[in-house]
């Protein structure tokens, strides 16, 4: 069964900043001929509508959150992964303030989106071609618990922040800064090229982070269009968020910053995949060109422009521990999930969306291109210091032979010439 109902928000969004030639694209309409995306989809949280529409599937109702944990655990998704956002950016905004805040929980292809109080769950699932795919559940107890699909949730998951694409949307709310035409805040998507210094302003952030600064913990950031100062005094290195608020009205006390920086990676990729999928089908019957969006796919793959770490930053929950356990691992133990947070996020700056069925769901042609150019940068073929207009100068010839190894090592169906 697939009903569409009304919706909103799952994940950030509000008055946005844009600087990326990507953002700037053409929109594709949802019944364009080579994309139909009202149709069937094979994303998890689909799958798991349909094991609950046929009976197979029950689902236990617990005091704290509802049917939230059981979903998690149906979706392999980590209660470490929690993530706690106070702006008010979602369709039940009303219930979200710094004594309230939302929590989302999070794998490589489904979220959750809790809100305590609220009349639903907020869940998004990545279908391998379609993209992301919005649904929600409601949160009151019921004989027969059910899944809606929430296409008009695109009025704000489709659109310049999401690359014109259905897509996930993650922001940071920046004070005003007084100068002329920023007398109000402004929201901005933070991925991994984002300052430190500006990132998380409506979030908890749990972790430690040494003298670095981020805009997390601060309830003036709240509003995006008329926030507070960016107050440091008790926003950094905050390991405990219990003297905020209630924090036993959540699966966890945390907002782990470690899960915030793989969360902020992720969303980028997930659109970006999607993008160039979409692109490429629609490029069979329209022969739009796609060189500059699968250098700038690569690029970002191999985290160009990341914004390095100025010190070692460690999050308070065991999302660092079992994030890498879900591996695969090289002949050598080495894995594209272990992390660096010492100069960089990961050890190794490939990303682990390479496993996704998003990635492997992409066309063809596209995929071998992308393959095509990760391998010359790898071996070094392509010694390019910028690709896609990303700098890939952080990426050192030790970095390129062990993220080469590792990948001939985990992933299946590589091109023949990647094995040589």
């Amino acid at each position: 069964m697939n009903r569409v109902v009304a919706g909103g928000v799952l994940l950030a969004g509000a008055t946005w900043l844009l600087a990326d030639r990507l953002e700037d694209t053409f929109f594709i309409p949802l019944d364009h001929p080579a994309i139909q995306y009202a149709g069937a989809t094979t994303d998890p949280v689909g799958n798991l509508e349909k094991r609950l529409d046929s009976g197979q599937l029950k689902l236990d109702y617990a005091p704290i959150g509802g049917y939230l944990a059981a979903l998690l655990k149906q979706l392999a998704i980590n209660t470490d992964s929690q993530v706690l956002v106070f702006s008010r950016t979602s369709i039940q905004a009303e219930r979200i303030s710094p004594r309230t805040p939302r929590a989302i929980y999070f794998n490589d292809d489904s979220s959750v989106g809790y809100v305590q109080n609220g009349e639903v769950l907020e869940l998004t699932s990545l279908d391998p071609k379609q993209g992301v795919i919005l649904y929600s559940m409601e949160a009151a107890r019921s004989q027969r618990p059910e899944l809606a699909r929430r296409d008009d949730c695109l009025r704000c998951h489709q659109g310049p922040v999401t690359l014109a694409v259905p897509g996930l949307l993650v922001s940071s709310v920046h004070p005003a800064s007084g100068r002329p035409g920023e007398e109000h805040g402004n929201a901005f998507m933070t991925d991994h090229r984002t300052p430190f210094n500006e990132r998380w302003g409506g979030w908890y952030v749990t972790g430690t982070h040494g003298a670095q600064y981020h805009l997390g913990n601060n309830p003036n950031l709240s509003d995006p269009i008329h926030p507070g100062p960016g107050l440091r005094t008790g926003t950094q290195n905050v390991t405990d968020l219990s003297d905020r608020f209630d924090t036993s009205r959540y699966l966890a006390p945390t907002s782990d910053l470690v899960a915030l920086l793989v969360l902020e990676h992720q969303t980028r990729m997930t659109n970006l995949m999607i993008r160039i999928g979409w692109d490429a089908r629609v490029a069979e019957t329209e022969g739009k060109q796609l060189n500059a969006e699968i250098d700038e796919l690569t690029a970002y793959m191999l985290f160009g422009d990341e914004d390095l770490l100025k010190e070692p930053v460690a999050g308070v929950s065991t999302f660092s521990k079992t994030f890498p356990q879900r591996g695969p691992r090289d002949k050598q133990g080495r894995s594209l999930r272990d992390f660096d947070l010492k100069k960089r996020l990961f050890r190794y700056p490939l990303s682990y969306m390479i496993y996704s069925a998003a990635f492997d769901g992409m066309p063809p042609a596209v995929r071998e291109r992308v393959y095509r150019r990760l391998y010359d940068i790898l071996t070094g073929k392509d010694a390019s210091k910028s690709v896609g207009g990303l700098s890939l100068e952080n990426l050192s010839a030790e970095d390129r032979r062990a993220i080469l190894e590792i990948v001939r090592d985990t992933k299946a169906n590589l091109p023949s010439y990647w094995m040589s």
